[in-house]
Formats: structure tokens, C-alpha cells, sequence
């Protein structure tokens, strides 16, 4: 069983319940109060993002009700190799474009960026584009905004939500993960842009308890499973041997955000819900409405 036993942490996993002192867990009744249960109130859900980001989504599903398990399958480390981020960021005043494709991405390279000894301000002549609403949040937060947000939240609506007959000898940084799709450099070099892909971070697969994943899932005692990108999928079923994850998600109901994350779903055989916002919010309304319709 690929993980094995004894992960970071004193517990295989954290179970995160809901406690009666959080707003909207328990509700005392008064005349004119509605006691009604919370939508999740008796539902297990697993949430495998990344330690580092599993709190926001977990503490939105405990405000209604729902035990949440916390597995992470994923780790976001350093990448291997810093010389192409740190050559693009010594040469950040020839770039016409920044694209940053997710929060990890803005997060590592500002942190990468202070490591060498540069301030966090980018330099005003570069247009910065940004992949869905949290990714242009993040850069808000470091005091910059984005010229370019699509509206739908995926690298093939950012590529053509840029000025693509204006590319044509630009340079283009794109701040990412080491492994992604490359369906968004490989449009840009099409149109003429001169493309760097600096990755800023790289994920790995977490020490998880597989087998205790593994029990729970068989003996039903999870009602959900949600994946936030593709790779929360990938390393989840590499937790198990070949075949055996269909098996276990086929026990529980399956919610994820966005197509590209569902495609991987049913890669392993399994129709997931999807959200129609690819955002924390909007799944966390598909999974209310799936348990909400056994």
C-alpha cells in the first residue's frame, strides 16, 4: 500500500467536527428561532487540498455541519530547480506580461522574490494577467492588480482573454506550478510571445495513512470526497494499487471544481459533481447539493 503508515503529524489525519460553540453549530432554542438542522449536520466529507489551503474550505463545510476529515494528497515544496524563477526575476523589467495561473503561484513567487532581495512591487510597465478570482485576490493582497481576470477560471479562457494579435515579440512570464498543462504557454508562443515558464513551486504526495483511508472509505463511512485540481486526483489514486481508487470513490459521492479536475475523475472511472463557480464557494454549494439528494 503506496504511503504507508506515520505521517507528519501525531494522527494519520485530522478530523475536523463541527463544535456547538462555532457560529451555526448548535442553536439554542428561543421563541421565533428556527431550529432547523444544518444542511450537512451527520455528513462525513474528505477534503484533500493541501495543508496549507484545506482550512478555508474545511471551516465553510463544519459552519454547516459536516464532519470534515482532512487528508491532504498533496504537498507543495520547492521546486527543483530556482535558476529559471530566479533568472526571470533578476530580468522582471523586460517582461511585457505576468501571468500568474493559481494562489500557490502568487505566493511563491513574492516569497521567492523577498529570498533575492527585491521588494514586492512589479514594475509598472508589465500588464499582469491572473487565473480566477482568488488568484487576483492574492495579488491584491501584495498591493497589485490585474489588468486580466477571465471569467471562466481555466488557462484556455485567460488565453483568450488576452490581446493575443498584440503578442508578437512580447515577453511573456508565466509564474506556475513545475508541472502543469502547458496548453496556456504553447497558445502564446503561437501567437508570437516570447514565453518563459518559471515554475515557482512543485507538489508531492503527503505521508498519508492509505490503509486507515483506505478502511474508512470501504466501510462507508465517508459521504463524500472533493478534489481541487487535477493533481489532489492523481496522488489520491496513487495512494492505492491500480484499479482500487474507482473501488473506494465508488462508495462515496464525488465533488470537484472545474472540467479540467472532473476530466481527471473520470479518468478513474467515476462521474463527479462539478461545481458551476470554479471557486471554494461554488463547491461547496455542489456538495451541499449532493448530499442534499442522496
Amino acid at each position: 500500500m503506496a504511503g504507508g503508515g506515520g505521517g507528519r503529524d501525531a494522527l494519520p489525519f485530522t478530523r475536523r467536527g463541527s463544535d456547538p460553540r462555532r457560529a451555526g453549530g448548535s442553536r439554542r432554542r428561543r421563541a421565533g428561532v428556527s431550529s432547523d438542522p444544518l444542511p450537512l449536520s451527520g455528513r462525513t466529507v474528505l477534503v484533500t487540498r493541501s495543508r496549507q489551503q484545506a482550512a478555508s474550505l474545511s471551516e465553510r463545510l463544519e459552519r454547516l455541519g459536516a464532519r470534515v476529515l482532512s487528508i491532504p494528497t498533496i504537498e507543495l515544496v520547492e521546486p527543483d530547480d530556482w535558476a529559471p524563477l530566479d533568472k526571470a526575476i533578476a530580468e522582471l523589467n523586460t517582461f511585457d506580461w505576468i501571468v500568474f495561473t493559481s494562489v500557490n503561484g502568487v505566493r511563491w513567487f513574492f516569497s521567492r522574490l523577498r529570498a533575492r532581495g527585491f521588494t514586492s512591487s512589479l514594475p509598472d510597465r508589465t500588464r499582469i494577467a491572473a487565473i480566477g478570482s482568488a488568484t487576483a485576490a492574492a495579488l491584491e493582497d501584495r498591493g497589485v492588480s490585474a489588468d486580466i481576470v477571465p471569467m471562466v477560471f481555466r488557462a484556455e479562457s485567460l488565453a483568450e482573454a488576452m490581446p493575443l494579435s498584440q503578442l508578437a515579440g512580447r515577453r511573456v512570464l508565466i509564474a506556475r506550478a513545475q508541472k502543469a498543462r502547458e496548453v496556456l504557454p504553447e497558445t502564446l508562443e503561437g501567437a508570437g510571445a516570447q514565453v518563459v515558464v518559471a515554475p515557482c513551486y512543485r507538489t508531492i504526495v503527503p505521508n498519508v495513512d492509505a490503509a486507515e483511508l483506505e478502511a474508512r472509505l470501504e466501510r462507508g463511512e465517508i459521504d463524500l470526497v472533493t478534489f481541487t485540481s487535477s493533481s489532489t486526483v492523481v496522488n489520491f489514486a496513487s495512494l492505492f494499487p491500480e484499479g482500487r481508487a474507482a473501488g473506494l470513490l465508488a462508495k462515496a459521492r464525488v465533488a470537484c471544481i472545474g472540467p479540467i479536475t472532473a476530466a481527471t475523475v473520470r479518468e478513474l472511472g467515476i462521474e463527479p459533481a462539478v461545481s458551476d463557480h470554479y471557486t471554494i464557494g461554488g463547491l461547496v454549494e455542489t456538495v451541499v447539493r449532493v448530499l442534499s439528494h442522496p
